[in-house]
């Protein structure tokens, strides 16, 4: 990515906004049916989405936000079959909040175009936005399906 020249806490940080970024994105996306070339230069315009305390994420890393984007869109059959494997019998993705689709999917998406990470790197990252979004017993459901969905899509 283009974190090279970054101590490692700034480009953890720079990561971690973009995954942020990313799940808002997965999810206006979702929301408007706008096509992610339009959905991620409105966040490149915007610096890259809206943080926790309601602050522009502006030191987001811009490569990994649209990677993982580009990435959900370009696997999403694969990675929709994936979540769909590990949700209890009888299911639809339809059925999980839509927040918790976007992070679904964007973890997923990150097990398939980014084979340089670790699983635990991947799920650390997630599980840690979950925690954000979602109560604990939520947080622990996105911790179970990601984890299964990250083995599943690197068998």
């Amino acid at each position: 990515m283009s974190d090279q020249n970054f101590p490692f806490e700034v480009t953890r940080a720079r990561r971690a906004g973009a995954r942020l970024a990313a799940v808002q994105a997965l999810y206006a996306m979702e929301q408007t049916g706008k096509s992610a070339r339009e959905t991620i230069r409105a966040f490149m315009e915007d610096k890259l989405g809206i943080g926790p305390n309601e602050e522009p994420v502006e030191e987001a890393d811009p490569d990994l936000f649209k990677s993982i984007v580009n990435g959900v869109v370009d696997n999403q059959a694969t990675i929709d079959k994936a979540i769909l494997k590990r949700l209890a019998s009888g299911w639809k993705l339809t059925r999980l909040d839509a927040t918790m689709r976007a992070l679904l999917r964007a973890g997923a998406g990150e097990f398939i175009v980014h084979q340089h990470l670790s699983h635990a790197v991947i799920m650390d990252e997630y599980v840690s936005l979950a925690h954000d979004f979602f109560e604990e017993s939520e947080a622990k459901f996105a911790n179970a399906v990601l984890d299964n969905v990250g083995k599943d899509l690197r068998a």
